[in-house]
Protein backbone atom coordinates (compact mmCIF):
# COMPACT_ATOMS: atom_id res chain seq x y z
CA UNK A 1 0.00 0.00 0.00
CA UNK A 2 2.96 2.11 0.83
CA UNK A 3 4.46 1.38 -2.64
CA UNK A 4 1.68 2.14 -4.64
CA UNK A 5 1.05 5.55 -2.13
CA UNK A 6 4.18 6.82 -3.49
CA UNK A 7 4.12 5.68 -6.94
CA UNK A 8 0.73 7.84 -7.28
CA UNK A 9 2.37 10.64 -5.32
CA UNK A 10 5.41 10.32 -7.75
CA UNK A 11 3.04 9.99 -10.48
CA UNK A 12 1.07 13.16 -9.66
CA UNK A 13 4.24 14.99 -9.17
CA UNK A 14 5.86 14.17 -12.56
CA UNK A 15 2.44 15.19 -14.22
CA UNK A 16 2.31 18.36 -11.85
CA UNK A 17 6.03 19.60 -13.35
CA UNK A 18 5.21 19.27 -16.70
CA UNK A 19 5.43 22.51 -18.70
CA UNK A 20 1.78 23.65 -20.61
CA UNK A 21 2.15 23.81 -24.11
CA UNK A 22 2.78 27.18 -25.32
CA UNK A 23 2.49 27.03 -28.98
CA UNK A 24 0.27 28.50 -31.76
CA UNK A 25 0.70 30.20 -35.16
CA UNK A 26 1.46 33.49 -36.32
CA UNK A 27 -1.55 36.37 -35.82
CA UNK A 28 -2.72 38.62 -37.73
CA UNK A 29 -0.25 41.03 -37.70
CA UNK A 30 2.68 38.57 -38.09
CA UNK A 31 0.77 36.93 -40.90
CA UNK A 32 0.50 40.27 -42.68
CA UNK A 33 4.66 40.81 -41.98
CA UNK A 34 4.86 37.31 -43.57
CA UNK A 35 3.01 38.16 -46.32
CA UNK A 36 4.77 41.07 -47.39
CA UNK A 37 8.74 40.01 -46.39
CA UNK A 38 7.25 37.05 -49.36
CA UNK A 39 6.06 39.17 -52.13
CA UNK A 40 8.95 41.61 -51.49
CA UNK A 41 11.13 38.63 -51.88
CA UNK A 42 13.38 38.41 -49.08
CA UNK A 43 14.51 34.89 -47.95
CA UNK A 44 17.27 36.14 -45.33
CA UNK A 45 17.68 37.17 -42.12
CA UNK A 46 16.60 40.76 -41.55
CA UNK A 47 16.19 43.90 -39.06
CA UNK A 48 12.25 45.05 -39.76
CA UNK A 49 10.85 48.46 -38.95
CA UNK A 50 7.26 49.10 -38.48
CA UNK A 51 6.41 53.02 -39.69
CA UNK A 52 3.15 53.30 -38.43
CA UNK A 53 4.42 52.03 -34.86
CA UNK A 54 7.71 53.97 -34.99
CA UNK A 55 5.29 56.95 -35.70
CA UNK A 56 3.18 56.47 -32.94
CA UNK A 57 5.99 56.40 -30.57
CA UNK A 58 7.77 59.65 -31.99
CA UNK A 59 4.10 61.36 -31.40
CA UNK A 60 3.89 59.57 -27.83
CA UNK A 61 7.83 61.13 -27.39
CA UNK A 62 6.53 64.40 -28.54
CA UNK A 63 3.35 64.86 -26.75
CA UNK A 64 5.28 64.48 -23.60
CA UNK A 65 8.82 66.60 -23.84
CA UNK A 66 6.47 69.10 -25.63
CA UNK A 67 3.88 69.30 -22.74
CA UNK A 68 7.38 69.69 -20.05
CA UNK A 69 8.90 72.26 -22.53
CA UNK A 70 12.05 69.61 -22.57
CA UNK A 71 13.96 69.63 -25.83
CA UNK A 72 14.72 66.13 -26.98
CA UNK A 73 18.24 64.86 -27.86
CA UNK A 74 18.48 61.51 -30.07
CA UNK A 75 20.60 59.05 -29.67
CA UNK A 76 22.02 57.80 -32.53
CA UNK A 77 23.28 54.44 -31.05
CA UNK A 78 20.30 53.45 -30.82
CA UNK A 79 19.32 54.05 -34.41
CA UNK A 80 21.96 53.60 -36.29
CA UNK A 81 20.99 54.38 -39.98
CA UNK A 82 20.82 57.73 -41.24
CA UNK A 83 17.07 57.56 -42.81
CA UNK A 84 15.74 56.25 -39.05
CA UNK A 85 17.80 59.16 -37.54
CA UNK A 86 16.73 61.72 -39.69
CA UNK A 87 12.73 60.57 -39.23
CA UNK A 88 13.06 60.46 -35.67
CA UNK A 89 14.64 63.76 -35.84
CA UNK A 90 12.42 64.93 -37.88
CA UNK A 91 9.58 64.01 -36.27
CA UNK A 92 10.39 65.53 -32.74
CA UNK A 93 11.95 68.74 -34.25
CA UNK A 94 15.14 68.33 -33.07
CA UNK A 95 18.83 69.04 -33.85
CA UNK A 96 20.28 67.90 -31.06
CA UNK A 97 21.79 64.33 -31.21
CA UNK A 98 24.14 62.14 -28.57
CA UNK A 99 26.81 60.00 -30.29
CA UNK A 100 28.58 57.79 -27.89
CA UNK A 101 31.60 56.59 -30.75
CA UNK A 102 34.33 57.44 -33.11
CA UNK A 103 33.14 56.15 -35.69
CA UNK A 104 29.28 57.59 -35.73
CA UNK A 105 30.77 60.87 -34.45
CA UNK A 106 32.82 61.62 -37.72
CA UNK A 107 29.47 60.77 -40.08
CA UNK A 108 27.67 62.83 -37.78
CA UNK A 109 29.83 65.78 -37.30
CA UNK A 110 28.93 66.13 -41.23
CA UNK A 111 25.97 66.50 -40.83
CA UNK A 112 24.84 70.44 -41.14
CA UNK A 113 23.54 72.13 -37.96
CA UNK A 114 23.97 69.05 -35.44
CA UNK A 115 24.25 69.46 -31.90
CA UNK A 116 25.99 67.01 -30.66
CA UNK A 117 27.07 65.92 -27.14
CA UNK A 118 28.90 62.51 -26.45
CA UNK A 119 27.46 60.36 -24.37
CA UNK A 120 30.50 58.31 -22.86
CA UNK A 121 34.19 59.89 -22.50
CA UNK A 122 36.18 58.35 -25.86
CA UNK A 123 40.16 57.62 -24.90
CA UNK A 124 42.40 60.46 -25.68
CA UNK A 125 44.06 58.48 -28.43
CA UNK A 126 40.36 58.63 -30.39
CA UNK A 127 39.95 62.09 -29.34
CA UNK A 128 43.13 63.13 -30.86
CA UNK A 129 42.76 60.98 -33.94
CA UNK A 130 39.00 62.34 -34.73
CA UNK A 131 40.68 66.39 -34.41
CA UNK A 132 43.47 65.51 -37.24
CA UNK A 133 40.41 63.88 -39.51
CA UNK A 134 38.22 66.50 -39.32
CA UNK A 135 39.90 69.31 -38.03
CA UNK A 136 39.97 71.39 -35.05
CA UNK A 137 36.81 74.17 -36.02
CA UNK A 138 34.49 70.90 -36.26
CA UNK A 139 35.81 69.54 -33.74
CA UNK A 140 35.26 72.41 -31.42
CA UNK A 141 31.55 72.51 -31.96
CA UNK A 142 31.11 68.95 -29.96
CA UNK A 143 30.64 68.94 -26.39
CA UNK A 144 33.29 66.24 -24.86
CA UNK A 145 32.16 64.05 -22.04
CA UNK A 146 34.24 64.62 -19.23
CA UNK A 147 34.43 61.94 -15.78
CA UNK A 148 37.53 62.33 -14.40
CA UNK A 149 40.37 65.47 -13.70
CA UNK A 150 42.81 63.34 -15.46
CA UNK A 151 40.97 63.15 -19.28
CA UNK A 152 40.23 66.77 -18.69
CA UNK A 153 43.65 67.95 -18.64
CA UNK A 154 44.30 64.68 -21.36
CA UNK A 155 41.80 66.47 -23.41
CA UNK A 156 43.28 69.68 -22.81
CA UNK A 157 46.92 69.29 -23.53
CA UNK A 158 45.86 67.66 -26.73
CA UNK A 159 43.44 70.73 -27.87
CA UNK A 160 45.93 72.84 -27.03
CA UNK A 161 48.37 70.97 -29.42
CA UNK A 162 45.87 71.35 -32.32
CA UNK A 163 44.69 74.91 -31.90
CA UNK A 164 41.37 73.99 -30.57
CA UNK A 165 38.95 75.56 -27.99
CA UNK A 166 37.46 72.70 -25.53
CA UNK A 167 33.74 72.55 -25.09
CA UNK A 168 34.12 70.42 -21.78
CA UNK A 169 30.54 68.76 -20.99
CA UNK A 170 30.62 66.84 -17.05
CA UNK A 171 29.59 63.25 -16.64
CA UNK A 172 27.88 62.65 -13.03
CA UNK A 173 27.16 59.60 -11.23
CA UNK A 174 23.70 60.25 -9.77
CA UNK A 175 23.07 57.01 -8.83
CA UNK A 176 24.10 54.44 -11.33
CA UNK A 177 28.21 54.03 -10.74
CA UNK A 178 29.44 53.94 -14.43
CA UNK A 179 31.92 56.29 -13.36
CA UNK A 180 31.30 59.99 -13.78
CA UNK A 181 31.58 62.89 -10.85
CA UNK A 182 29.92 61.79 -7.32
CA UNK A 183 29.22 65.06 -5.10
CA UNK A 184 29.25 68.81 -5.68
CA UNK A 185 33.09 69.00 -4.17
CA UNK A 186 34.31 67.09 -7.12
CA UNK A 187 32.46 69.27 -9.41
CA UNK A 188 34.05 72.18 -7.72
CA UNK A 189 37.52 70.63 -8.36
CA UNK A 190 37.28 70.33 -12.05
CA UNK A 191 35.58 73.66 -12.42
CA UNK A 192 38.47 75.07 -10.83
CA UNK A 193 40.57 73.07 -12.98
CA UNK A 194 39.39 74.12 -16.38
CA UNK A 195 39.07 77.59 -15.56
CA UNK A 196 42.88 77.44 -15.88
CA UNK A 197 42.76 76.51 -18.97
CA UNK A 198 41.92 79.55 -21.08
CA UNK A 199 40.77 77.59 -24.20
CA UNK A 200 38.36 75.33 -22.35
CA UNK A 201 34.96 76.29 -21.45
CA UNK A 202 32.60 73.65 -19.29
CA UNK A 203 29.14 73.71 -21.15
CA UNK A 204 27.52 71.69 -18.97
CA UNK A 205 26.23 68.56 -17.34
CA UNK A 206 25.03 65.02 -18.18
CA UNK A 207 23.49 62.63 -16.00
CA UNK A 208 21.98 59.26 -16.92
CA UNK A 209 19.74 57.35 -14.50
CA UNK A 210 18.33 54.34 -15.87
CA UNK A 211 18.63 52.70 -12.48
CA UNK A 212 16.07 54.72 -11.31
CA UNK A 213 13.00 52.37 -12.32
CA UNK A 214 14.94 49.22 -10.99
CA UNK A 215 15.06 50.06 -7.64
CA UNK A 216 12.29 49.13 -5.18
CA UNK A 217 11.43 52.86 -4.73
CA UNK A 218 11.43 54.32 -7.97
CA UNK A 219 10.51 57.95 -6.69
CA UNK A 220 12.91 57.64 -4.04
CA UNK A 221 15.67 56.28 -6.07
CA UNK A 222 14.89 59.43 -8.80
CA UNK A 223 14.77 61.90 -5.87
CA UNK A 224 18.59 61.22 -4.73
CA UNK A 225 19.54 61.08 -8.54
CA UNK A 226 17.94 64.80 -8.92
CA UNK A 227 19.21 66.40 -5.17
CA UNK A 228 22.86 65.27 -6.83
CA UNK A 229 22.35 66.56 -9.72
CA UNK A 230 20.80 69.92 -8.56
CA UNK A 231 23.93 70.45 -6.02
CA UNK A 232 26.23 70.21 -9.37
CA UNK A 233 24.64 72.81 -11.07
CA UNK A 234 24.71 74.72 -7.93
CA UNK A 235 28.48 74.73 -8.10
CA UNK A 236 28.66 75.55 -11.90
CA UNK A 237 26.44 78.44 -11.20
CA UNK A 238 28.52 79.75 -8.70
CA UNK A 239 32.27 78.77 -9.99
CA UNK A 240 31.60 79.43 -13.64
CA UNK A 241 29.01 83.02 -12.77
CA UNK A 242 26.51 81.81 -15.65
CA UNK A 243 22.76 81.25 -15.89
CA UNK A 244 22.29 77.86 -15.24
CA UNK A 245 19.47 77.67 -18.40
CA UNK A 246 22.41 78.68 -20.90
CA UNK A 247 24.32 75.22 -20.22
CA UNK A 248 23.13 71.76 -21.46
CA UNK A 249 21.77 70.17 -18.38
CA UNK A 250 21.20 66.31 -20.18
CA UNK A 251 19.56 63.70 -18.28
CA UNK A 252 17.39 60.55 -18.71
CA UNK A 253 17.40 58.51 -21.43
CA UNK A 254 14.85 55.82 -22.97
CA UNK A 255 13.70 54.27 -19.26
CA UNK A 256 13.51 57.44 -17.65
CA UNK A 257 12.18 60.13 -20.03
CA UNK A 258 8.84 60.45 -19.03
CA UNK A 259 9.30 60.81 -15.14
CA UNK A 260 11.61 63.56 -15.83
CA UNK A 261 8.45 65.33 -17.72
CA UNK A 262 6.92 65.37 -14.53
CA UNK A 263 9.94 67.42 -13.14
CA UNK A 264 13.61 67.63 -13.50
CA UNK A 265 16.58 70.29 -13.10
CA UNK A 266 17.77 68.93 -16.53
CA UNK A 267 16.91 71.11 -19.04
CA UNK A 268 17.09 68.33 -21.97
CA UNK A 269 16.26 64.38 -21.73
CA UNK A 270 17.78 61.73 -24.35
CA UNK A 271 15.86 59.35 -26.17
CA UNK A 272 16.37 56.29 -28.76
CA UNK A 273 16.07 52.81 -27.88
CA UNK A 274 12.11 53.94 -26.63
CA UNK A 275 11.21 55.22 -30.58
CA UNK A 276 11.80 51.48 -31.42
CA UNK A 277 10.92 49.66 -28.31
CA UNK A 278 13.18 46.17 -28.17
CA UNK A 279 12.36 44.05 -25.62
CA UNK A 280 14.74 44.95 -22.88
CA UNK A 281 12.52 48.54 -22.90
CA UNK A 282 9.33 46.85 -21.69
CA UNK A 283 8.73 48.78 -18.79
CA UNK A 284 5.87 50.48 -16.90
CA UNK A 285 7.54 54.08 -18.07
CA UNK A 286 7.19 53.04 -21.80
CA UNK A 287 3.85 51.72 -22.18
CA UNK A 288 2.88 54.06 -24.13
CA UNK A 289 5.01 53.02 -27.07
CA UNK A 290 5.08 50.19 -28.78
CA UNK A 291 7.51 47.50 -30.11
CA UNK A 292 8.64 48.62 -33.48
CA UNK A 293 11.18 46.27 -34.74
CA UNK A 294 11.46 42.87 -35.75
CA UNK A 295 13.86 40.61 -36.82
CA UNK A 296 12.22 38.17 -38.93
CA UNK A 297 14.30 34.91 -40.82
CA UNK A 298 12.98 31.75 -42.78
CA UNK A 299 12.96 28.44 -41.57
CA UNK A 300 15.97 26.25 -42.88
CA UNK A 301 14.63 22.21 -41.77
CA UNK A 302 11.64 21.50 -39.63
CA UNK A 303 10.90 18.00 -37.83
CA UNK A 304 11.06 15.78 -34.62
CA UNK A 305 13.49 17.08 -32.34
CA UNK A 306 16.01 14.59 -31.41
CA UNK A 307 19.09 15.42 -29.24
CA UNK A 308 22.22 13.93 -30.76
CA UNK A 309 24.34 10.71 -29.19
CA UNK A 310 21.40 10.68 -26.72
CA UNK A 311 18.33 10.33 -28.36
CA UNK A 312 16.59 7.53 -26.15
CA UNK A 313 16.31 11.13 -23.70
CA UNK A 314 13.99 13.16 -26.55
CA UNK A 315 10.42 11.39 -25.89
CA UNK A 316 11.10 11.61 -21.68
CA UNK A 317 12.20 15.53 -22.08
CA UNK A 318 9.41 16.39 -24.96
CA UNK A 319 6.99 14.85 -22.56
CA UNK A 320 8.00 17.13 -20.08
CA UNK A 321 7.95 19.95 -21.96
CA UNK A 322 5.75 19.92 -24.69
CA UNK A 323 7.41 22.79 -26.28
CA UNK A 324 10.65 20.90 -27.14
CA UNK A 325 8.59 18.23 -29.23
CA UNK A 326 9.40 19.53 -32.92
CA UNK A 327 13.37 20.86 -34.01
CA UNK A 328 13.16 24.26 -36.53
CA UNK A 329 16.49 25.09 -37.72
CA UNK A 330 16.37 28.94 -38.91
CA UNK A 331 18.46 31.16 -41.17
CA UNK A 332 21.12 32.72 -38.66
CA UNK A 333 20.46 33.07 -35.15
CA UNK A 334 22.35 33.67 -31.78
CA UNK A 335 21.10 37.09 -32.04
CA UNK A 336 20.54 39.33 -28.44
CA UNK A 337 16.73 38.91 -29.74
CA UNK A 338 13.64 36.83 -27.71
CA UNK A 339 11.26 34.51 -30.51
CA UNK A 340 8.19 36.35 -30.26
CA UNK A 341 5.89 34.63 -33.18
CA UNK A 342 4.60 32.12 -33.45
CA UNK A 343 4.12 31.76 -30.17
CA UNK A 344 5.62 28.91 -28.15
CA UNK A 345 9.00 28.47 -29.37
CA UNK A 346 12.41 28.45 -27.44
CA UNK A 347 16.33 28.17 -27.27
CA UNK A 348 17.60 24.88 -26.54
CA UNK A 349 19.69 24.67 -23.94
CA UNK A 350 20.92 20.97 -24.16
CA UNK A 351 21.18 21.52 -28.16
CA UNK A 352 23.08 24.79 -27.85
CA UNK A 353 23.69 28.07 -29.78
CA UNK A 354 24.15 28.59 -33.51
CA UNK A 355 24.74 31.77 -35.35
CA UNK A 356 24.38 29.65 -38.81
CA UNK A 357 21.43 27.47 -37.78
CA UNK A 358 20.14 28.62 -34.87
CA UNK A 359 17.72 25.81 -33.49
CA UNK A 360 14.12 26.67 -31.64
CA UNK A 361 11.80 24.02 -30.07
CA UNK A 362 7.74 24.25 -30.39
CA UNK A 363 4.99 22.19 -29.86
CA UNK A 364 3.17 19.94 -32.27
CA UNK A 365 0.85 23.53 -32.68
CA UNK A 366 3.92 25.40 -33.56
CA UNK A 367 2.93 23.97 -37.73
CA UNK A 368 6.43 25.89 -39.72
CA UNK A 369 7.38 24.17 -42.03
CA UNK A 370 10.58 25.49 -44.47
CA UNK A 371 10.38 28.60 -45.92
CA UNK A 372 8.02 30.05 -43.29
CA UNK A 373 9.10 32.95 -41.36
CA UNK A 374 10.11 33.43 -37.39
CA UNK A 375 10.50 36.56 -35.57
CA UNK A 376 12.26 37.69 -32.70
CA UNK A 377 12.37 41.19 -30.87
CA UNK A 378 15.34 42.36 -30.36
CA UNK A 379 16.38 42.44 -26.70
CA UNK A 380 18.78 46.12 -27.21
CA UNK A 381 18.77 47.83 -30.42
CA UNK A 382 22.37 49.37 -30.71
CA UNK A 383 23.61 45.94 -30.45
CA UNK A 384 21.74 44.30 -33.09
CA UNK A 385 20.43 46.88 -36.04
CA UNK A 386 24.09 46.81 -37.36
CA UNK A 387 23.72 42.81 -37.70
CA UNK A 388 21.44 42.80 -41.01
CA UNK A 389 22.44 45.29 -43.81
CA UNK A 390 19.76 47.51 -44.37
CA UNK A 391 17.02 47.96 -42.21
CA UNK A 392 13.48 47.13 -44.26
CA UNK A 393 10.67 48.93 -43.93
CA UNK A 394 6.86 47.96 -43.14
CA UNK A 395 4.17 50.11 -43.41
CA UNK A 396 1.36 47.52 -42.35
CA UNK A 397 0.73 46.17 -45.87
CA UNK A 398 3.87 45.67 -47.68
CA UNK A 399 8.00 46.63 -47.89
CA UNK A 400 8.11 50.14 -49.07
CA UNK A 401 12.01 50.05 -48.77
CA UNK A 402 14.98 50.21 -46.60
CA UNK A 403 17.43 52.21 -45.13
CA UNK A 404 20.97 52.36 -45.09
CA UNK A 405 22.75 51.41 -41.75
CA UNK A 406 25.93 52.94 -40.66
CA UNK A 407 29.22 51.13 -41.17
CA UNK A 408 29.58 48.17 -38.56
CA UNK A 409 31.41 50.20 -35.06
CA UNK A 410 31.35 49.13 -31.77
Amino acid sequence: MFGAGAAILGGAALLASRKEDRGGAHDSYFVALSDALRKAGIAHPVLVIDKKRLDHNIAAARATVDAAGLPLRVVVKSLPAMGLIDHVAAGMGTSRFMVFNGAMLEIMAAREGADLLLGKPLPAAEFAAFIDKVGAETAGRIQWLIDTQSRLGQYAEIAAGRGMNLRANLELDIGLHRGGFKSAGEIAEVADKARAYPHVAITGLMGYDPHVPKMGDMEDAYGKSQAIYRDAIEVLKGKLGVDPTSLTLNGAGSPTYLRHTKGTVANEVSVGSAFVKPADFDLSLLDHHVPASFIATPVIKAGPMQLPGHEWLTRPLSFMDPNAERAFFIYGGHWLATPVSPPGLQYSSLFGRSSNQEMLTGSTNVALAPDDYVFFRPNQSEAVFLQFGDIVLFDGERIEGAWETFPVSA
